[in-house]
């Protein structure tokens, strides 16, 4: 049996990829604060846009399920 969950949370994607960025952007020296902010917005922006192939909105998710394979796969967004 296959079937399709589609889940909401609108702040999850935002807060995983706002702090993933910044993460990422700790390793880099010599940026001063504003240097480090403008980058993250950019970066942030990027990862949103590559996220947004899955995410529908920024917040939907769908998954289907399937029993008799015991696989669950996330489905692209559809347009």
């Amino acid at each position: 049996m296959k079937f399709t969950v589609q889940m909401k949370d609108p702040d999850t994607l935002y807060d995983a990829i706002k702090d993933a960025v910044k993460e990422n952007l700790s390793s880099i020296p010599g940026l001063d604060s504003d240097e480090r902010e403008k980058l993250q917005e950019i970066r942030e922006e990027s990862v949103r846009e590559i996220a947004s192939k899955w995410f529908k909105y920024g917040e939907y998710l769908r998954v289907e399920i399937d029993t008799d394979a015991k696989t669950c796969m996330v489905l692209p967004v559809e347009r």
